[in-house]
């Protein structure tokens, strides 16, 4: 294939995953997919390999691959919309729940499936033992909420109504539920719509031919940027703090082996699984070794399962990083995934060099989750923090980094929505790292709970701050109260009415010594 028909068709592809999930976040009902579009879109082909994504929520997109294989080795039919949440099926954790259509084309390869349009969305309640769906300290899958396997939700275009009211019975938020699912459902239906055009605009043939091509070019680009590597093994340790039961550092591991245009990454070594809720499933684990490599790679080369071929992640069965049911999973998602994704990226600092203006210091590191829920209510929300600076200039402030890419809930919809009130909203100078380039800064945010509520914080970077890079010190660590009375990194509680939450978010590390330093 010519390489302008390539770049004509792989943009198209792209633009219909973005269209996907434009149409997701106008339709849904919940606000925290319409307001901070928690949800993510792609498309793959026959064989479960990712095509092309929208730019969505890195540690969503990376581990869709699971389960759309796992749907397709059920034997997905034309006409059916399978759901799953599953961790340990496919899924991430059990308020990410994901939609997966079967695609098909007119022609001669008409009732063939030729790919699969996915949705993942964060649903804002899943039942389990606490509102939200995100305890800080659940122990086992079975107090996180519903578990779904992979099932039909329609049926040879039929729903199947008494599963979507089984799914909408076991959330405090029915109703949102409903919309939301139908709102994915719709996002997977354009998806087969906007395909079968771009067929009949080009040939299927062509399309199909396509797929493969995308596929082959991200690879190659892939493995040219690895191979500019120096080969070596390159080893970093950090830590977690604490798994909601005990607040002890828990150990992470990596070996980051760079070799030819190959790279692995080895995480034996690292902690085993734990009591609490920080375990991550290995598709979340490799979620976030592919983010780590995509920043690697130029801004033009698509992300698709041929980018990552040249990716090989070993883990060790039942670890912290490859978690086994009934583990406790929901914290592995959010905060175990961004500790992977620093330590990574830390392993490939040491290979690319410090000076190098390919990798950033570390940002904030965590996704500063904050959840807050009553009987018929959830809120939920991730609290951007400061960025890493990097030989290009300063860090970005109060901005979400690494594996997640969502926006903020505005006040306005926040106090419209939920008997909640906002007090405090601002960044907070100085918490990015010093440096010739600073660290971006943390943010603040009070909440004033208006009535009885139930609060869950999962956060890191609480004790241990993210570092500076060629000389650049580290960003401030954040901080978690309620009425001023400290907490700890993951903690729930119940909440009179009058009470006031405040989550600080850590700021990101600086770049180079300081001005003065020189």
């Amino acid at each position: 294939m010519d390489a302008v028909t390539l770049s004509v068709v792989s943009s198209a592809l792209g633009g219909i995953a973005e269209e996907m999930g434009t149409l997701l976040v106008r339709s849904a009902y919940s606000s925290n997919i319409k307001e901070r579009r928690d949800c993510s879109a792609a498309i793959f082909d026959a064989d479960a390999r990712m095509i092309a994504q929208a730019a969505h929520v890195p540690v969503h997109l990376g581990a869709l691959y699971e389960s759309v294989r796992v749907v397709a080795g059920r034997g997905a039919l034309p006409g059916d919309v399978w759901v799953l949440n599953d961790p340990f099926s496919g899924g991430n954790h059990l308020p990410d729940v994901t939609l997966i259509s079967p695609l098909t084309l007119d022609g001669e390869r008409a009732g063939e499936v030729v790919g699969y349009a996915a949705t993942r969305a964060h649903h804002s309640d899943m039942g389990g033992m606490r509102p939200g769906s995100m305890p800080a300290d659940s122990t086992e899958i079975f107090a996180e909420g519903l578990i779904i396997p992979p099932v039909r939700l329609v049926r040879a275009g039929h729903w199947q109504e008494d599963l979507l009211d089984l799914i909408c019975a076991n959330s405090r938020t029915p109703d949102l539920r409903r919309g939301d699912l139908r709102a994915q459902a719709a996002a997977n239906g354009l998806a087969a719509t906007r395909l079968a055009e771009l067929a009949r605009r080009h040939g299927t043939g062509l399309v199909l031919e396509s797929f493969a091509e995308v596929l082959r070019y991200g690879e190659r680009r892939s493995r040219a940027v690895i191979a500019r590597l120096p080969d070596g093994v390159y080893q970093v340790e950090s830590e977690l703090e604490g798994d909601g039961v005990d607040d002890r550092d828990i150990a992470l591991r990596v070996a980051v082996t760079i070799e030819g245009d190959g790279i692995t990454v080895d995480f034996t070594g690292t902690s085993p699984a734990v009591r609490g809720n920080i375990n991550c499933p290995r598709a979340v684990t490799r979620s976030a070794c592919c983010f780590a490599l995509r920043v690697l790679l130029p801004d033009d080369v698509p992300t698709g399962d041929g980018t990552y071929a040249p990716l090989t992640v070993v883990t060790e069965p039942g670890s912290l990083v490859d978690a086994r049911r009934p583990s406790a999973v929901v914290a592995g998602n959010v905060e175990t995934s961004q500790r992977i994704a620093d330590t990574v990226l830390a392993a490939l600092r040491l290979a690319v060099g410090t000076g190098s203006d390919v990798l950033a210091a570390p940002g904030q590191g965590t996704m500063n989750n904050l959840v807050i829920g009553g009987a018929t209510w959830t809120y939920y929300e991730t609290l951007g923090g400061g960025q890493g600076a990097s030989a290009r200039g300063r860090g970005p402030s109060g901005v979400h980094v690494g594996m997640t890419n969502t926006l903020n809930t505005p006040i306005e919809a926040l106090e419209l929505e939920y008997p909640m009130r906002v007090e405090r909203y601002e960044l907070v100078d100085g918490t990015g790292g010093s440096g010739r380039h600073p660290g971006g800064d943390g943010l603040v945010r009070s909440v004033r709970v208006l009535e009885p509520a139930t609060l869950s914080v999962l956060t890191d970077r609480r004790r241990h701050a993210p570092g500076g890079v060629a000389g650049g010190g580290p960003g401030a660590v954040g901080h978690n109260d309620v009425d001023g009375v400290p907490l700890p990194p993951k903690a729930s509680r119940q909440l009179p009415a009058g009470s006031v939450v405040t989550l600080r978010t850590p700021g990101g590390g600086g770049w180079g010594p300081p001005p003065g330093d020189l």
